[in-house]
């Protein structure tokens, strides 16, 4: 299996057990960067970045689930796996519930925390794709009259032409232009597609 793109950041209170798992990371080809300090690590991680955190739930600066908390409000939506070597099973499901890959026992086996690394990474593949694929819906949307934004809320809404115009007080010929042009501006050639464009957006939810 191919080494997905990405950082691995390790944040663990433990020196010695993050200068083991730095090695066993970039043994596998990974660009893995290691943290002792909470500090440190909001310092090094950007939001923008293809990355995931391996991370000790028991920090002394700061509970791990809380960091998990934190990082998500200030829109950091980093995949975690946590690592612990007293967890149980509530906080476990707090953890996944929340978001987090994964909550692997110290010590950890190497096969179980590759396996967790990879579909983080793939996470955070996928989530910035969506981002990605967000901004450009918003910028496109930015171009529609606001006939044209009107025309799309009800199209989305499973309306026909017809209902739209009703709606509207307009002819039937105008909604179908309308339609037509928030298609092209939108850069969509199905409804299915525009649907999903106006999900990332949430226009009709």
């Amino acid at each position: 299996m191919n080494t997905p793109t990405g950082i691995v950041y390790v944040l663990d209170d433990e020196a010695e057990l993050v200068k083991a798992l730095l090695r066993l990371l970039r043994a596998k080809r990974y660009d893995a960067r290691g943290f002792t300090s909470v500090g440190d690590f909001l310092q090094a991680c950007h939001p923008e970045e293809i990355a995931c955190l391996v991370l000790d739930v028991a920090m002394p600066e700061l509970d791990g689930l809380e960091l998990q908390r934190r990082l998500t409000h200030h829109g950091i939506l980093i995949p975690i796996v946590f690592l612990t070597g007293h967890g149980d099973i509530p906080m476990s499901v707090r953890a996944i519930r929340a978001g987090a890959i994964d909550f692997l026992t110290k010590p950890v086996d190497a096969a179980a925390l590759i396996n967790s690394v990879n579909a983080a990474l793939h996470q955070a593949v996928t989530r910035r794709h969506e981002i990605v694929d967000t901004a450009l819906f918003a910028a496109r949307f930015a171009t529609l009259t606001p006939r044209e934004r009107e025309v799309m809320e009800h199209v989305v809404a499973g309306k026909l032409n017809k209902q739209i115009a009703d709606d509207l007080g307009t002819g039937e010929q105008n909604i179908k232009l309308h339609r037509m042009h928030v298609m092209r501006k939108m850069g969509v050639e199905s409804l299915a597609e525009l649907v999903r464009a106006a999900a990332k957006l949430g226009i009709g939810t």
